[in-house]
């Protein structure tokens, strides 16, 4: 298929399903006004049903090794991307942790803030109210993800798990999940994929439509219990399996608070 077809098919296929993350949202807003109490377990199953369909229009063949946990968890990831949410949101039933910069985002924010997304300001002060919120949803028997890192990277590193996100997996004894996610293109690290800097999320859409297709590897490691560590002990065992995942080494460097 020429390139340039390749990419318009790409793009009606995104848009029919944006259209059809619109119409799910919109029903769950009319299920909010007729006053249906908790809607959390229907919002995670509808959100992973369209991010599995937002997952299979972007230009990647996906491999997912590793056992979804049954019990609920607190998913810990590495962070490369927002494609990250679409690819990670497929393979289980899960609510997010964003910055509360998406929320602005248009169209995206909105389908976020409906799907369940829960939203943090970077040095707002606001960390303790979102911990607060992070533990009913984990004493609720839920499925919880976070970037622990706080931000993007390129992928050929891995940043400070900053424990403070992990407190709520102290505080309800869940376990935590890592994943290492990674993306790949021709056999070497994808650069088109990684979302940093003051890229914009149009220009970047555009760029990874008009690719090629590139290989993402999930990794979901073996599950770490919260029993009996601290915060700081859990982040650094979270964080040393998904570096071991990664890079196969494990870094000794102290953790933020």
């Amino acid at each position: 298929m020429h390139k340039s077809v390749r990419f318009y098919a790409r793009v009606a296929r995104l848009l029919a399903v944006i259209g059809l993350g619109l119409s799910l949202a919109l029903w769950v807003g009319v299920l909010e006004r007729l006053g249906r109490r908790d809607l959390m377990a229907t919002r995670q199953r509808l959100t992973r049903w369209f991010l599995a369909r937002l997952a299979g229009a972007l230009p990647f063949r996906v491999q997912v090794t590793g056992r979804v946990p049954e019990q609920p968890m607190l998913w810990v990831s590495n962070h490369v991307s927002w494609t990250d949410i679409p690819l990670l949101g497929a393979v289980a039933p899960l609510s997010f942790l964003s910055k509360a910069e998406v929320r602005a985002w248009p169209v995206a924010g909105w389908l976020a803030h409906k799907a369940g997304t829960l939203f943090i300001r970077r040095g707002s002060g606001d960390s303790g109210l979102v911990g607060q919120q992070l533990a009913r949803h984990l004493g609720d028997g839920r499925h919880l993800l976070i970037f622990p890192e706080g931000t993007t990277t390129d992928g050929s590193l891995l940043k400070t798990f900053h424990s403070r996100l992990l407190t709520s997996a102290v505080e309800t004894q869940v376990p935590v999940q890592p994943v290492a996610i990674r993306y790949w293109r021709d056999g070497q690290r994808d650069e088109i994929a990684p979302f940093i800097g003051e890229d914009d999320l149009l220009s970047h859409l555009l760029r990874l439509l008009r690719s090629d297709l590139a290989e993402v590897e999930i990794r979901l490691l073996e599950p770490v219990t919260s029993q009996g560590l601290t915060r700081t002990e859990l982040s650094r065992k979270a964080k040393s399996a998904v570096q071991l995942a990664l890079f196969g080494e494990v870094e000794d460097e102290a953790l933020a608070a």
